[in-house]
C-alpha cells in the first residue's frame, strides 16, 4: 500500500500551538521532511516526538523529492513541515506536493498556524476577501511596480517583509498606494509580539518602524471606493 504525504502546519512562534492531530501525525509517520531540521528538532523535543528528520529545502529539493517519493511508494508516510506555519506558503513545498500528486500519492493536510491569517484576523481591516502579495520583491523598481498594480485594489492586502527593508517598503507603499492605514505584526504568538498600527505617515513620523525586529506581516487597507481608479496621495 502506498504511503501518504502529510502537509503539517507548525507554530509560527508559540510552540504550544502545535495541534493534537499534528503531534499524533508527526509521531506516526516514517520521516519528517523539514526545511531546517535544527529548527524543527527543538519543536519535536518539546512534544516528545522522536520521528527521524531529513532536510528538504530549496538547495536540495530536486534530489530529495525522488527519494521521498520512493519511500511513500514503498508504503512509508512522510510529513512535510516548514520552519514555521503552513508548508507551501512561501517555501519549497509546492514542487514536492505537485510531484506526489502526479505520482498518485495521497496528499493530506494537517492545518494549523499561519502568520498570514493570524495577522489578517486581528488587523481590523475587512477579511472577507483579501490579496496575499507574498514577500515583496527586494529590488526597489520591481517592488514599486508590483504595488502599482494594487493601487485600485479594494480588498485588504497582506505581505511579508523583513525589518531591514521595512522603511523602504513603507516609502514604496506611500508612493504607490497613498497614505493608507496599515497594521504591522511582529513575532506573532510569542512573548515579544508587537503591533504597529496607523497611517503610513504616522508610522514614518514616529520612527517606530526603525525599532521593530523579528518576522513581519504587513496588512494594508484596501483602496476606498471614492479613490478607485486613481489612488489619492494625501
Amino acid at each position: 500500500m502506498t504511503g501518504s504525504l502529510y502537509i503539517v502546519s507548525t507554530p509560527i512562534g508559540n510552540p504550544d500551538d502545535l495541534s493534537l492531530r499534528a503531534i499524533s501525525m508527526l509521531k506516526t509517520v516514517a520521516v519528517i521532511a523539514a526545511e531546517d531540521p535544527r529548527c524543527t528538532q527543538a519543536l519535536l523535543a518539546r512534544h516528545g516526538i522522536t520521528t527521524p528528520l531529513t532536510s528538504y529545502h530549496n538547495d536540495n529539493k530536486e534530489e530529495k523529492i525522488p527519494v521521498l517519493i520512493q519511500r511513500m511508494k514503498e508504503g512509508q508516510s512522510v510529513a512535510l513541515v516548514a520552519d514555521a506555519g503552513t508548508p507551501a506558503i512561501v517555501d519549497p513545498g509546492t514542487l514536492f506536493i505537485r510531484e506526489a500528486l502526479r505520482q498518485g500519492i495521497p496528499v493530506v493536510t494537517v492545518p494549523g498556524p499561519s502568520a498570514l491569517l493570524a495577522a489578517l484576523s486581528v488587523s481590523g481591516f475587512p477579511s472577507d476577501a483579501f490579496v496575499f502579495a507574498g514577500p515583496l520583491p527586494q529590488q526597489s523598481a520591481v517592488r514599486c511596480a508590483l504595488l502599482r498594480t494594487l493601487r485600485a485594489e479594494r480588498r485588504t492586502v497582506v505581505c511579508f517583509e523583513s525589518p531591514r527593508r521595512l522603511p523602504a517598503t513603507l516609502q514604496a507603499l506611500r508612493t504607490e498606494l497613498g497614505n493608507r492605514r496599515i497594521a504591522i505584526a511582529c513575532n506573532l504568538t510569542t512573548p515579544q509580539e508587537q503591533w504597529i498600527r496607523g497611517t503610513i505617515d504616522e508610522i514614518v513620523r514616529t520612527k517606530t518602524a526603525h525599532t521593530i525586529q523579528g518576522e513581519l506581516t504587513v496588512v494594508v487597507e484596501g483602496a476606498r471606493r471614492q479613490t478607485r481608479g486613481k489612488q489619492k496621495k494625501n
